[in-house]
């Protein structure tokens, strides 16, 4: 996994993740609301959360298939839901643990562990890329 440089921002009723990378946002909805009936498929899909005491639960749906989870390769389906669970292990470490549930794309859900190093006093750069020449040579989807 490449390590994207991220800011966590939260409020009472959101938590906002900033991502570095090509300046791309995620919202987890934290105000008490349920998933929406009718949901429009996007990139990072449909969050909400739940705190379990010292823990944030997010509940994620509404993907769409256009995305590989991780830079190898494994593949999803607009059925994904995933469970992540945000935990600060101390002042300068948080894991999350992510469970995968797709059933058009694997035999059972599964689980992954991520570690974080927290890095309170940095700020993200803007990152913009101006001379993409690749993604007309990739191959699938």
């Amino acid at each position: 996994m490449i390590p994207i440089p991220f800011k966590i921002l939260q409020t009472p009723a959101e938590v906002a993740i900033l991502f570095e990378e090509f300046n791309y946002y995620r919202q987890i909805l934290t105000d008490g609301r349920s998933h929406p009936r009718s949901l429009n498929p996007t990139w990072y899909g449909y969050s909400v959360g739940i705190w379990d005491k010292d823990t944030l639960v997010v509940d994620t749906i509404g993907f769409n298939d256009l995305t590989w989870l991780d830079v190898t390769g494994y593949p999803h389906s607009q059925d994904l839901h995933t469970i992540e669970r945000f935990t600060r292990r101390d002042f300068g470490h948080m894991n999350i643990s992510m469970t995968i549930d797709d059933p058009k794309a694997y035999k059972q859900p599964w689980t992954i562990l991520m570690k974080f190093d927290l890095q309170p006093d940095t700020e993200l750069i803007e990152h913009v890329c101006d001379n993409e020449r690749d993604a007309r040579h990739m191959v699938g989807k």
